[in-house]
């Protein structure tokens, strides 16, 4: 289920279902780390943590566990492909400063 806590663009969901099998989702946490004091990071789960918050959007499953929420509450993951590459992106209304690579940020 989507809600105001963290959101799925149409883009990021069509990219996760083209990449991960039925029951697997897009983890999507928050490390320390990086040129600004924290890093997002993105990999493939095969099934949900018990603790996991589950955002759902047309089938595709994002899981966010609860510490990483407290620093992406209110945003949005998208799925950006322009002269760059192709990544899923953040954008975080928390964000105070962030780096060129587009994903390490501070608070």
């Amino acid at each position: 289920m989507t809600t105001a806590r963290f959101q799925v663009s149409e883009r990021a969901a069509d990219r996760i279902k083209s990449v991960v099998g039925d029951n697997a989702g897009l983890r999507v946490a928050v490390d320390g780390g990086g040129c600004s004091g924290f890093q997002y990071s993105f990999s493939i789960a095969p099934e949900q943590d018990t603790d996991d918050l589950v955002f759902e959007l047309n089938g595709a499953k994002v899981f966010v566990d609860p510490t990483s929420i407290t620093f992406i509450e209110g945003s949005t993951l998208d799925f950006v492909d322009d002269l760059m590459g192709q990544s899923f992106r953040v954008k975080n209304p928390l964000v105070k400063a962030s780096c060129g690579c587009g994903t390490s940020f501070s608070i």
